[in-house]
């Protein structure tokens, strides 16, 4: 089977979710704060558990928890999308009220980063279950979604303790940014690395090398962005419950079409004698 001791890979981003959120989150966990960081910090975590799991299972020939694991995949990849959109409302509703300078300026550049995520994440799940018969590019694929994640506890993390890291800090609010964008291209230059271990099934790290440029490129140069705090707030308008559906419906479309595209080739019709 292939990637042997991916396990430690994605329980080292479990550290970094717990390193990076340790401070605005899980030591505060009892306090007030919004429902929608209680999901995503959940599902992006069972995720993560998941992966683990059931790459653990298909090294030890348990095929049949194996299976199972990938069952459940079909019920919590719509939550963990639920989670990203209810992330993205969260934001969308601080930038509306101005909550503070830095939200005004951040608000929708973090909203879109998010929205690039998602986008990967569904990407990613749909191509691994349409090459769930090629072991390979199946464990690839799933196995590149910790990656979409890793950005935004290991920026955090850099910036609380070891920020002489990011050698393309800039200074003040642009400032988170260029710890996103530094995560992103970190994770690009691993991805890019598998991908050029073993081009012939590479596709998967080059797929997320993709994503993960496009959104470090998106927070660098969103300033730029004509009418784009125009749109976030255009979205903020949106219904709640229709975002919310909308995240749901993505998660499970991903599912649905990877599962119908990955099927067994039908069989040819034998010519009538």
């Amino acid at each position: 089977m292939p990637y042997k001791h991916a396990h430690y890979f994605v329980g080292a981003v479990l550290l970094v979710i717990f390193g990076g959120f340790w401070a605005s989150y899980f030591s505060v966990v009892n306090g007030p704060m919004p429902l929608a960081f209680h999901v995503h910090a959940v599902t992006s975590m069972v995720w993560l558990m998941l992966l683990i799991a059931q790459h653990i299972s298909i090294h030890q020939r348990a095929n049949a928890f194996h299976k199972q694991m990938g069952l459940a995949s079909f019920v919590l990849f719509p939550l963990l999308m639920l989670g990203f959109v209810m992330i993205i409302n969260v934001t969308a509703d601080r930038f509306v009220a101005q909550e503070s300078e830095f939200i005004a300026y951040a608000g929708p550049k973090f909203g879109g980063a998010l929205a690039i995520a998602l986008v990967a994440y569904c990407t990613l799940f749909y191509l691994a279950l349409k090459n769930r018969r090629r072991v390979k590019l199946h464990a690839g694929y799933m196995l590149a979604t910790p990656m979409i994640l890793f950005e935004s506890p290991f920026g955090r993390l850099m910036d609380q303790y070891i920020p002489w890291l990011n050698v393309i800090r800039t200074e003040g609010p642009h400032e988170v940014m260029s710890s996103i964008a530094f995560s992103d291209l970190m994770m690009v230059a691993l991805a890019m690395g598998f991908y050029f271990m073993d081009r012939k099934n590479g596709a998967p790290w080059l797929v997320a090398s993709c994503f993960m440029a496009l959104q470090a490129l998106f927070v660098w140069f969103a300033y730029l962005i004509p009418g784009l705090d125009s749109v976030f707030a255009a979205y903020a308008a949106i219904p709640e419950s229709a975002t919310l559906v909308a995240g749901l419906a993505a998660g499970a479309a991903a599912g649905w079409l990877g599962w119908r595209a990955g099927g067994a080739p039908a069989r040819p019709v034998a010519a009538p004698a």
